[in-house]
Order: C-alpha cells, then structure tokens, then sequence
C-alpha cells in the first residue's frame, strides 16, 4: 500500500508558488461552518453556535453534554475541525434542563458559546451547506502577477477535490492501524480507520485520472456529479449541454468511496476504478467486510468566492468549499505547506 499516494498525489498547476506556513497562530486558519438552513425555532433539541480556538471537536462536544446533562452520543455536529484554527461551528444537544437563555456565553478551555436556537432534531453528519474559509499564508515570498494568474485559474476550473492528509493521521497514522478485522477496533477509532482507507482508494484514483488529464472531463461511463450535492447520473455520452454545465462547474465528473459490488461507473471509467483499486487489495477487502456499499465523491471542487489579498510577507486568501471538501485541496495548488501534517479533530 502507497501511503505516498494519499498523502502527496498530483497536483494540476504549473507547481508551487511558494513554500509558507499556515499554522503560525491558530488565527491563521479560519473556518466557519455554513448549514444552509435556519433554525426550526422550535422543537426539542437546541443548536449552537460554538467558537473554538486550539481546541478539539470531539473534546468541547463532551463538554457541552456536561453542560446540558446528557450523554455525549447525545450530541450532534455536522464534522470535525481541525484542532489548530479558529473555527465556527455547529452543535446541537438535546433541549433538558438547561434554559435556552443559559446557553449563550458558556464557555470553557478554548471554546465559547456564541448563539442558541430550537431545533427539531439531532444536528447529523455531513449537514452542512459547506464551509467559509479565511486563511494566512506566511512567508509567501511570491510575484504578485503569478499569484493572480494561479488564482484566476483556480476560480475558473477548480481544483482536484483531494481528501487532505488531515484525513490520514499525522505521517498516515490512520493507515497503519490495519487489523484483520475492522470490528476489532473500537468505534471512533474504526470509523477513522475506514475514512482513510476509502480516502486512499479515492485519491489513488484520483491521482490517475489527473496522470491522464481527464480529471475534469466527462467520459462516456462517468457518473457526472452535482456541484455540491450527493446526486449524481450515469453519462451516456458527452454533448455540448453536458460540456456548457461542465465548464459552469456546475456538474463534475466522480470517483469511487470503495465498498460492496462494482463500481457505479461504467466502461473504461469503471475498468480504470478497478485498475487501480487491485493495487489496495487489503484495504478495499476490509472496507467490503465492514459492509460499506459502493458510493461517489466529485473528482473537481469548485472554489468560489475566491479572494486574495496581499500584506507584507503574507498572504490572505478567502473561499468557500462546498461540505466534505479540504482547504488543503486549495492551498496545494497555490503553496507548498510546511505545518500541515495534522489530524481533523
């Protein structure tokens, strides 16, 4: 297993602009959470509002369940943050014995409380619309006209949508941890092993379609994906209608999330899946026996909202993503990142 293949695959631009750092101060890196949907207003769960600052999902999530008594399985957030940033996100606890008015201002070790508001239900995974981010780039010793150039072509074609090494563990730390059987790991830990052996398989193909420069090209045998969405649909044949969407980014070609049965692409396209995937034997047979079923993921990510501004030796770039996709897909194509080797926690 080429755990290089996850970790540093290809990258479609003319190559770095830069070497610089993003993780000087935890306010380098920031990211708030867009859900896409506005409070019930009612209902018996409560969704918050949370900034944290160095601070761990997983860790403030319990501490919200002390503070609304309840268990921390009780409580939902749409994903995890990484750890080192300044991040804006969601949770949601069930509506007990805490006053809703109590909630706003509760703080703790690198976190705080900023808003409270009635829901329906348990916040889930994944609930998001997408994510808002704000990030400093230091010692970006770069010529401004290439800078401009590199980000014109981001914002007009994207970016391969990479799962970041964030995913994989510092140094692919989650893929090492490979037993005979994934039901012999306890459940967070199985779930962070299983993303990253999907994350793998999905960047592997990845790597090689971009190898082959069809990353962005819809093939006869594509599943075309909607921008920002799960649907997708099976590609017959290109067209002009289907080219026009293309180059709107408003549909983008799919890659595999490994699982039970063959691929949901066809033809060449499902042939190079499975190519590519015999060359992770063990970890597409572990994710088959946990009974993960064949899912797609977008092969391109658009960036929008794609601004840059320029301050001494830094940079300062502004986007959105859409949800489940990685900054560092973004700063990739720009930087080389000398401090980005973490976990999303």
């Amino acid at each position: 297993m080429h755990v290089e293949a996850a970790l540093d695959p290809p990258r479609v631009y003319a190559g770095p602009l830069a070497r610089v750092s993003v993780r000087t101060e935890p306010e380098d890196f920031q990211v708030e959470e867009c859900l896409g949907f506005a409070p019930a207003g009612s209902g018996s769960h409560v969704l918050l509002q949370v900034r944290k600052r160095d601070a761990n999902t997983v860790w403030v999530a319990r501490e919200l369940a002390r503070r609304a008594g309840c268990r921390p399985a009780d409580v939902g957030y749409a994903g995890l943050k990484d750890r080192r940033a300044l991040a804006v996100q969601w949770f949601s606890v069930p509506r007990g014995a805490q006053a809703l008015e109590g909630w706003p201002g509760f703080s703790g070790e690198g976190f705080e409380v900023l808003g409270a508001h009635p829901h329906t239900r348990k916040l889930p995974r994944g609930a998001l619309e997408g994510n808002r981010f704000r990030i400093r780039a230091r010692g970006a010793g770069v010529d401004p006209l290439a800078l401009e150039q590199r980000v014109q072509q981001i914002g007009a074609a994207g970016v391969p949508n990479y799962f970041g090494p964030q995913r994989f563990g510092r140094g692919g730390a989650n893929l090492e941890r490979l037993p005979a059987d994934p039901r012999a790991l306890r459940p967070p830990e199985r779930g962070f092993v299983l993303s990253a052996l999907r994350s793998l398989v999905f960047n592997a193909v990845l790597a090689e379609r971009v190898a082959l420069g069809s990353w962005a090209q819809l093939q006869a045998g594509d599943r075309a994906m909607l921008d920002g969405r799960g649907s997708h649909f099976a590609v017959e044949a290109n067209d002009a209608t289907l080219e026009a969407r293309l180059a709107r980014l408003e549909i983008h070609p799919s890659g595999p999330l490994w699982g039970r049965g063959a691929p949901l692409s066809q033809g060449s396209v499902r042939a190079l899946e499975e190519q590519v995937a015999a060359g992770f034997r063990e970890p597409c047979a572990l994710l088959e026996a946990a009974g993960l079923e064949q899912e797609r993921r977008s092969l391109r990510l658009a960036v929008r909202e794609l601004a840059v501004e320029r301050e001494g030796d830094s940079v300062l770039l502004q986007f959105r993503l859409a949800r489940g996709a990685f900054a560092t897909a973004v700063l990739r194509e720009l930087f080389t990142l000398a401090d980005y080797q973490e976990s999303s926690t």
